[in-house]
Parts: C-alpha cells; structure tokens; sequence
C-alpha cells in the first residue's frame, strides 16, 4: 500500500473498478442519476459496516465533517444528502451489490481454499448449506409479514468449509422454506453438501445424486427403510450402525429409487443419538458423521455476521434496500477476509474490524497499521469469538 492513502482508499483498493462499473452497467444503475453515482451510494454504505455506525444520518454526518477529503477517499460527490442516499438504497437495484458480492466470493474463496487445514482427507468441494432469520419491525417492514405478527427475512447460505467463505447466497422473505434453496444451486460432481432435516427432500436429494455430488443429511424419525446389508462399526468411537438401506413407502421410493446409506452414532459430549442417510458409500462410517459436525460451521458463521456487521439495524425500509444493505455488509466482511490474506496478517478478522472501525482517516500503510496496533480483549470476549474466524 502506498503511505498517503486513507485506510479506507487502500481497503477499497481490493475492489476491482471494471468489473463493479460492468454490474452498474448490467443493472442500468446509473441511468438518471444526476448527483450520487451507484460507487459513492456503495463507498458510504461499506464506510457505515466498517465504522460500525448505526444509521445512514450517522454516515451522512460522519462523512461531510470530512468533506474536504471525500475525494481522497474515493468519492466523486463534493457532499453527502440523507435524502439521496436514502433515495438510493429505496432505488438502486440491489442486484448490482449482489453480483459485486459474488465476485468477492470468488476472489476469498480461492485464497482461502489454499493450505486449509480442513481435519478430514477429503478430495472434493465440501458445503454446509443452512439459513438464518433476521427479524424486522412489522411496522416498518409490512412486506416482509412472517408469523405471530413478525417481520423477517431469511439468508440462504452455501459455506464452503474448505475455507469458512459463502460460495453462494440468496435472500428471501422468512416464510420460504429451506428446501426451495436447493432448487437455485448448481451441484458439483464430487462435492459434498451437509444439511439438516429441513432439507429433508427425496426428490431434491436424487438430483443431487445423479449429478454425482454426495449428500449426508440427518434423518427424519418417520421415514420407512428396510435394511439390506450391515456393515461392521467401532463403537469406542460413536459409531452404533452402519447399514444399507432402501426406501420403503411408495412416494419416497419412487423419489429415490436407488440405495442409501444409513449411519447411527453416538454423542458423548451431547448425549445425543443421531442418524445420518447418505448416497456415499465410501467414506469410513466416521468420518460421515464427522462431516455433519462440520456443519456447526455455518452457524458460527450466522453468528459473527449478526455480530459484528450492521444486518440487525437496517437503514431503509424497502425490500430493496434492505437487501442492499445485507450485501454490502458480506462484502465488508469479504473484503477484510481478502486483505487479511493478501496482506498476510496474523489477526482474527474481528480484531482487525476493531481496529479498522476507529483508523478510516488514517495515513499509513493498512498492513502496518493492522499489524502493530495492540488490541485489548478481555477473556469474555475472546469466548464470543468463533474458532471459525481465527484463520
């Protein structure tokens, strides 16, 4: 990084300009747009995720108490309105921040897949597919109506977790069941997908069947199985069954028609009973059921998200700008995920969202400034902190 640059001009560094202005071209971002272009709409939002502030009055006034270095910082507009940065996210097509956030997936996805130490010897792709719910005010949010007098909007994540990075997402109203989000993907032959029961789906799992890529799914009590081969466990390490298994009612057998297998094991730590189907007869018994413990990955991935990124206040109150705002959140969180590895940093990406928060306006080399600065953490913060996140 050059010395002279702002923080903030050097983290927006990572973001390539020709492909942001070809997705401001696609979704005619900036046809009549007279004053704030679709980049300075995006540059005040990531300012808002990387400083933590809570509303867009708060960006709005934070940014124009330095407008004689908005430019510096990679602004073309000379001031900031509430008004048309609120009109903005009301407007904009959220799609443009979207295809901008796929592009940085893309991007971490690759460094992050090098040298991952992932415990399991597996050859292909590994994804923990799951949703998280984020509540909104009724109110505020009549569009978004779920339940009991709540409104909600629900992300549907694809984690890779050969790496800890969404490969891909998609966002919907709350009432849309996780089963439909395996209609939007595109299975990988030799991939793995972890799910739980709420993508209890025979149909859907045959497709990802006959595209070669392999599933292990928790089941459900009521499924009816006959069992046709029993296959020889260790029980010192969980394992209670390991058996071949086909379908017996009418739809479900007509569904998936081919073998399943099916793996019982115990929990010491939970003391819990599970039963895992999956189409992979290869893999040892434990490592399947290892595998579905990944999966616990994406919930610590919900988590931090909820945490430390502005997704639980929104800024607007339209679907579209909602939207907006949860893809310019992943991109902040994608884009620090990128210069940590880029720039070889030895801190957790909550420690370098802290000290980011407070250095926006600084002048110095952003490696410099991440990597020297202490950092106190207090021992009950340190808890709250997912090993997911401590690349």
């Amino acid at each position: 990084m050059h010395q002279g640059k702002h923080i903030f001009a050097q983290i927006t560094e990572f973001i390539p300009r020709h492909d942001f202005d070809k997705f401001v071209k696609k979704h005619k971002g900036n046809s009549k747009i007279r004053k704030l272009s679709c980049r300075d709409q995006f540059l005040a939002m990531l300012f808002g995720q990387l400083t933590n502030l809570k509303s867009l009055s708060g960006i709005v006034l934070c940014l124009n108490a330095h407008r004689e270095k908005l430019y510096h910082l990679g602004f073309r507009i000379k001031k900031l309105t509430l008004s048309t940065l609120t009109r903005a996210n009301e407007k904009r097509n959220w799609k443009i921040y979207m295809d901008l956030t796929k592009l940085l997936i893309q991007r971490a996805r690759k460094l992050y897949i090098k040298n991952n130490d992932f415990g399991l010897e597996i050859d292909g792709s590994v994804y923990a597919l799951d949703s998280t719910i984020i509540e909104l005010c009724l109110t505020k949010f009549k569009w978004a109506y779920f339940e009991l007098g709540k409104s909600a909007v629900k992300i549907h994540t694809q984690l890779d977790l050969k790496g800890n990075i969404p490969a891909f997402f998609v966002i919907t109203e709350a009432k849309t069941h996780d089963i439909n989000f395996l209609d939007n993907l595109e299975f990988e032959a030799g991939a793995f997908y972890i799910m739980d029961r709420g993508y209890f789906d025979f149909e859907r799992l045959f497709k990802i069947h006959t595209a070669k890529a392999f599933f292990v799914i928790r089941a459900k009590k009521s499924i009816s199985w006959k069992r046709l081969y029993s296959h020889g466990v260790d029980k010192n390490s969980g394992l209670r069954c390991d058996q071949t298994i086909k379908l017996k009612h009418f739809y479900a057998k007509k569904h998936y028609p081919e073998k399943l297998r099916r793996v019982k094991y115990y929990d010491a730590e939970t003391n819990h009973y599970y039963v895992y189907l999956t189409n992979n007869f290869e893999l040892n018994a434990k490592t399947i059921a290892d595998l579905y413990q990944r999966r616990w990955q994406i919930e610590l991935f919900f988590k931090w998200i909820k945490q430390h990124l502005r997704v639980e206040i929104f800024w607007g109150h339209s679907a579209n700008a909602v939207k907006t705002q949860i893809c310019i959140a992943l991109c902040a969180f994608l884009l620090v995920a990128i210069l940590k590895k880029e720039l070889k940093i030895e801190r957790d990406l909550y420690e370098i969202l802290q000290i980011l928060s407070v250095s926006q306006f600084e002048k110095i080399p952003l490696n410099t400034l991440v990597s020297e600065s202490d950092l106190q953490i207090f021992y009950d913060q340190v808890q709250k902190q997912a090993c997911l996140f401590d690349f």
